[in-house]
């Protein structure tokens, strides 16, 4: 494998980590759950999760973007005997 093929490869690990890290600190759809443990959630709080919420899902569908474009020009210079 060539000096390429390794960059490419640890930046290819480096995008898989991105997006493993950005989808765990994505929040779950618990709605509901402050009625049963006694926590309300304001007007503020509820915007405010939302919009970090859309702030990490942008940031996902760029990470996984780029995560195929990268797995896929891996695969093409693999074929081709470029790596």
């Amino acid at each position: 494998m060539s000096v390429w093929g390794i960059i490419l490869g640890i930046i290819l690990c480096v995008i898989s980590i991105a997006i493993i890290v950005v989808i765990i600190l994505q929040q779950g759809n618990q709605q509901g759950l402050g009625v049963v443990t006694g926590a309300a959630d304001s007007y503020f709080s509820k915007n405010k999760a939302r919009s970090i919420d859309a702030f990490l899902s942008r940031w996902t569908k760029a990470f996984a973007a780029i995560f195929v474009i990268f797995v896929l020009a891996l695969n093409v210079l693999a074929h081709f005997d470029i790596l």
